[in-house]
């Protein structure tokens, strides 16, 4: 796609808002790429796999591929309800008399599964196909560190650099054999799938970020107030308003603040948020001198991750990611 058509190949989710604007979210297991992108009050255009072109954006796979350990109805409405006669679940422990699922039993793993045609999502965009082009770009992460702050807004450069750094940590249930946190990075969110250098595919989004006036985002999922084991994780719900404040334009007029050492602007306030955990670094539970070692560690983390493309990416790329003095 990108070589032969100048299309850009997305491994990320898509949905439309009522006046066509489009969001695509990129986020590797476990980060609620599928979540939060089925979103009531807007059309899903699909849940895995992508491709932005000059005519807009569209879905390649036609169906959804959902985690569902602790699914519920209250949590996840419209998962929930897509699960039906002609979805396929997988690792999941049912009665078989009564055919009843326990999607809280975990005894056989915890990524447990379930895939569904896109049409049982009810307010899917069926033909999977936007003319819109993205107003936001939004990069989801789950940091089981809890230095990643709940929101940031990315500038170009950013977007780029996170884009093709592709953070997350694995946790419980993403990989076989994962029982404590680990720091993961993925090229573009989909490194297996790349044939051509990240930067590429990055220095495509940017300049179609630029042509058609996006906003990038980048939303840590994961723990809050402390690493995994000490902090929480951060409730669906407050994750669910800030996707709904970028949406509204809320979070484009908020008044923001560095975050230092991955010198990140993160907003002071956002409704349906408490304020509090906008900035990591005021909630974390122990010794501030813990915090600043996790967070610098993280931050080296990213640094010899990002040596393996800096060779063939643009400095300034290079240099939007964290800088320890």
């Amino acid at each position: 796609m990108p070589v032969k058509h100048k299309v850009l190949s997305l491994h990320s989710s898509a949905n439309e808002g009522p006046d066509g604007d489009v969001s695509i979210f990129f986020g590797l297991s476990g980060t609620g790429k599928t979540t939060l992108s089925a979103d009531p009050k807007r059309f899903l255009i699909g849940d895995d796999e992508h491709c932005w072109s000059d005519d807009g954006i569209f879905n390649i796979e036609g169906g959804c591929y959902a985690k569902c350990i602790n699914l519920s109805a209250e949590k996840e409405p419209e998962i929930f309800n897509a699960i039906r006669f002609g979805s396929v679940l997988e690792n999941v422990v049912y009665d078989q008399h009564t055919r009843t699922v326990n999607y809280d039993d975990s005894s056989l793993t915890e990524n447990t599964r379930c895939a569904y045609p896109i049409e049982f999502i009810p307010n899917a965009k069926v033909p999977c196909i936007s003319s819109s082009h993205p107003k936001n770009i939004i990069l989801l992460t789950c940091d089981a560190y809890g230095i990643l702050p709940p929101v940031s807004k990315l500038s170009s450069s950013q977007a780029m650099y996170h884009f093709i750094s592709g953070y997350t940590a694995k946790i419980a249930g993403t990989e076989d054999g994962i029982t404590e946190p680990e720091a993961t990075f993925s090229a573009c969110f989909g490194q297996p799938f790349l044939v051509l250098h990240p930067y590429r595919y990055a220095k495509m989004l940017a300049d179609k970020m630029e042509h058609h006036r996006a906003d990038a985002w980048l939303i840590n999922t994961g723990w809050n107030g402390g690493a995994y084991g000490v902090g929480e994780r951060i409730k669906l719900k407050y994750s669910r308003a800030i996707i709904d404040a970028i949406h509204s334009g809320e979070l484009t007029k908020s008044e923001y603040e560095n975050y230092e050492v991955f010198n990140l602007n993160i907003p002071k306030s956002c409704t349906g948020v408490p304020s509090d955990i906008l900035n990591p670094s005021r909630t974390w539970k122990g010794a501030q001198a813990d915090y600043v070692k996790t967070r610098d560690l993280l931050a080296k983390r990213f640094i010899e991750n990002f040596k393996i493309y800096q060779e063939q990416t643009a400095s300034e790329v290079v240099h939007s990611g964290p800088i320890l003095s």
